[in-house]
C-alpha cells in the first residue's frame, strides 16, 4: 500500500507561509450584514474556528472566533463580541454555498454551545484528501505535501478573547481558512497527482 505522508523534520525546512490578501476584524454584530453579503459573492468559501486554550482541568471556554476566507478575503468574526446573528446563522446553514474546512465536526460542536445553527454545504478536507491517498490528516501536513510551504502554528494556543487580537493572531486565523480555500481548489482541479509527489511511499505496517 503506498501512501502520501510527511515529517514534522521536512516541514520545519520549508518557507513559512504568508496570507497574500486582506483582513477584515469583525467585532459588531452591525458588521456581520456586509461580510455576509461579501462572502455570499464568492464561489467557495474556507472556514474555521478558534477557541481560547485551557490550561485547567475542568476549564472550558466557548468559541471566541469563525474565520470565513475567500481567495483575497479573510474575516475574522470575533463571536465573543458579536454571537451568532441571523445572517451568520443563515449563512452557515445554506446548502447552497460551498464551505470548506478541516476537522468541522470539532468545530460545529463549538459552535452547537453558542448557537442551535445547523451547519450545511460543508466539505470535509479529512474526507476529501483521502481519494488523493493523502494519510496525514492535520492542515498543516496537507499544506505542506501539496505547496511545500510551512503554516506556522505558533499562535494556536494565544488568548483568542484578548480584547484586541495581535497582527500575528490575524494573520494566523487568516491563514488557517484561506489554506482550507486552496487546498480544495487544488485537489478539485486536478492539479495533484500523489504518484508524483516527493512523499510518495510505501506504508510500512508498524507491528
Amino acid at each position: 500500500m503506498y501512501v502520501v505522508s510527511i515529517d514534522k523534520q521536512a516541514i520545519n525546512q520549508m518557507p513559512v507561509v504568508s496570507f497574500p490578501g486582506r483582513i477584515h476584524t469583525i467585532y459588531a454584530a452591525s458588521q456581520i450584514n456586509s461580510a455576509v453579503m461579501a462572502l455570499r459573492s464568492a464561489p467557495i468559501v474556507g472556514f474555521d474556528t478558534e477557541t481560547r486554550p485551557s490550561f485547567k482541568r475542568g476549564e472550558r471556554h466557548k468559541v471566541a472566533l469563525l474565520q470565513l476566507s475567500t481567495e483575497s478575503d479573510a474575516f475574522l468574526i470575533r463571536l465573543n463580541h458579536t454571537g451568532i446573528p441571523a445572517p451568520l446563522k443563515e449563512f452557515l446553514e445554506d446548502k447552497s454555498v460551498v464551505k470548506v474546512g478541516l476537522s468541522t465536526s470539532d468545530d460545529f460542536h463549538q459552535l452547537a454551545r453558542v448557537c442551535d445553527a445547523h451547519p450545511a454545504g460543508f466539505i470535509e478536507l479529512q474526507e476529501m484528501v483521502k481519494q488523493f491517498d493523502i494519510s496525514d490528516m492535520s492542515l498543516q501536513k496537507i499544506y505542506a505535501i501539496l505547496f511545500q510551504q510551512k503554516i506556522s502554528k505558533g499562535q494556536q494556543l494565544s488568548n483568542w478573547e484578548a480584547p484586541q487580537l495581535t497582527d500575528a493572531q490575524k494573520r494566523y486565523a487568516a491563514i488557517d481558512a484561506w489554506a482550507c480555500l486552496r487546498i480544495y481548489s487544488y485537489l478539485k482541479e486536478g492539479r495533484f497527482v500523489p504518484q508524483e509527489s516527493p512523499y510518495y511511499h510505501e506504508l510500512v505496517e508498524q507491528e
